[in-house]
Formats: structure tokens, C-alpha cells, sequence
């Protein structure tokens, strides 16, 4: 073990990138200057901290050598959290990590992301396929928070407390609420703000550069995940034994893997098939259910 770096990385203060419209988007980077750059776009209701610092990513992608550069979703952590819903959409968070980019005088980057920063980084690639050589998506296609989230019941519940009866939502609320500094009418608003245009990947126009594909054997969109590695020219797949949505970011399993495939130690076209002794799970209500030990093992196994 590197003395150097601790077992879970520092969290620096965050240097505030301005958007288009003026939003502030707080970024953060480890890792030396000259090295690689690998860009970490989080998921829904998560933040930079809690997707990539607290379960060890950027403590091993540093190690292996690679420059990080983190960053909070509008909505999340601390960067800007409006309550419109006309603020988010899948072109706005788009353009937040091109100008991440271009205010970091970086060209072009690794880039890795986790559900809903899986699809920012699918679009992204597609979009403006010069900025990103290679990417790992993690918990794709789960773009489009609203697809399984009721945004009714979530507003009622933090604008008055009311009780919300769907368990999806409701599993979303308490991850929410267990993130410090999660605003939920902003997330409510983001929700709600991509029910407009298409925020679901198209597998007819995928991207061309090499990625690595990574979902939970127990994510009800494991089957989805894999036909979008399929239909990816240069695209490659791990299932993630025994994990669900909401803790596979902590997986020793997926890390492992992309700091391989980040470092050139992987070949992009092995792992379409699941690992020998894990099959491929059905899709039940359960994968979606957080309880107090899910959460702790997100922590515990970093």
C-alpha cells in the first residue's frame, strides 16, 4: 500500500466552473498535473464525494497513475441547485461537462460515469466525440430518473412531508436525504425537467471509442446494459456479482475493471459474458430496495 495516499482519499474544496447560463458547477482534482486525466461524472441524487471519493475510485484511479477531475452535477453537492425544472435536461448537463473541459484547458479525456452520469457520458461521447478517447459506463441506461421515480409524490413529500407510497420513489427520497447537502426539491426539478427531449440512449448511434459497460447482476436494467454494449462497436461488458443499482459503485469488481481498461491493461472487447459462477439474475422489485445494510456496505466495502 501507497503510504502516500490514504485509504480514502481527501475531499479538496471545490473550484466553481461557471456554465453557459451561469450556474456554478463545483469541480475538484487529484493527481498529478502531466498525467492522464480521467473526468468522474456521478449519478442521480449522488455527488462527486459520495459516488467516487467515499467508495475508493479515486483513491485507485490515483494510484494507478491518472489525474482525476470530479465534478457536482447541477442539482447536486455544491453546485448550483435550482428548483426549475427548465434548468435541467440532458443538452444542459451536456454542456456542463464541455465546459468543465474547456475551462480546465483539457481536450480530451477518459471519462467515467455512473447512471445518470453514464448517460451524460454516452451523449457526450456521441456529441462531441473528440473530448472523450475511452469511457466506462456504469448503471446505463438509467438516464432518466423520472422513468421509475414519481415526481408527484416526491415533490409532496419535500415540500410538506407528506408519505410516499411508491417504493422506487421512496427509495430514492432516503438516498437522497443520506447524501449531505441534497436539496430535494432540486432533484425533484431535475426529474422532472427531463421528461423533455430524449434522455435514454439510442443503440442505433452509438459511440465509436472503446467502453467498458458495468451493471449489478441484481439491477433490473442488466439486460438493457448488455444490448447497449452490444450494439457498441468497440464495446465491452462486466456484470457486477451480487450487486444492486444503488451500491454497485462500491464494487472492488468494477473498479478493478476500470482501472484496467483505463490503463490500457484490459482489452475492450473481452467481458460481454457474465464472470464464470455468476449467471445473470432476474429483474424483481427487490433490486431496487435500500436498506440500512446496503447503504453501509456502499461505505464498508471502499
Amino acid at each position: 500500500m501507497d503510504a502516500a495516499i490514504p485509504a480514502l482519499t481527501e475531499m479538496p474544496s471545490p473550484r466553481y466552473v461557471m456554465s453557459a447560463e451561469g450556474r456554478r458547477i463545483a469541480t475538484y482534482l487529484w493527481g498529478a498535473e502531466d498525467a492522464p486525466t480521467v473526468l468522474c461524472v456521478h449519478g442521480f441524487v449522488s455527488s462527486c464525494r459520495d459516488n467516487w471519493v467515499n467508495t475508493g475510485w479515486v483513491r485507485d484511479l490515483t494510484r494507478a497513475g491518472l489525474r482525476v477531475l470530479g465534478l457536482d452535477q447541477r442539482g447536486h453537492g455544491a453546485s448550483d441547485k435550482p428548483h426549475e425544472a427548465s434548468a435541467y435536461g440532458m443538452d444542459a448537463l451536456v454542456a456542463d461537462v464541455v465546459t468543465v473541459l474547456d475551462t480546465y484547458l483539457i481536450d480530451t479525456v477518459h471519462y467515467v460515469g455512473y447512471s445518470l452520469g453514464a448517460r451524460v457520458g454516452w451523449q457526450v461521447a456521441v456529441q462531441v466525440p473528440d473530448r472523450v478517447d475511452r469511457a466506462v459506463l456504469g448503471g446505463i441506461p438509467d438516464g432518466r430518473p423520472l422513468a421509475r421515480m414519481q415526481v408527484e409524490q416526491a415533490r409532496a413529500y419535500a415540500e410538506g412531508g407528506a408519505r410516499v407510497e411508491e417504493p422506487v420513489t421512496r427509495n430514492y427520497v432516503t438516498l437522497a436525504e443520506r447524501v449531505p447537502g441534497n436539496d430535494l426539491l432540486a432533484l425533484v426539478a431535475l426529474a422532472e425537467g427531463m421528461r423533455h427531449g430524449d434522455a435514454d440512449p439510442d443503440p442505433a448511434h452509438p459511440p465509436r471509442q472503446p467502453v467498458l459497460f458495468a451493471t449489478g447482476s441484481d439491477d433490473a436494467i442488466l439486460a438493457q446494459s448488455r444490448a447497449l454494449a452490444d450494439a457498441t462497436p468497440h464495446g465491452s461488458f462486466v456484470e457486477l456479482p451480487d450487486r444492486h443499482h444503488f451500491n454497485a459503485p462500491a464494487s472492488r469488481v468494477f473498479r478493478r475493471a476500470a482501472v484496467e481498461f483505463l490503463t490500457g491493461t484490459r482489452d475492450s472487447e473481452t467481458d460481454r459474458a457474465a464472470p464464470p459462477g455468476f449467471p445473470v439474475m432476474p429483474a424483481s422489485p427487490a433490486d431496487h430496495v435500500i436498506t440500512e445494510e446496503s447503504v453501509k456496505e456502499r461505505r464498508d466495502d471502499a
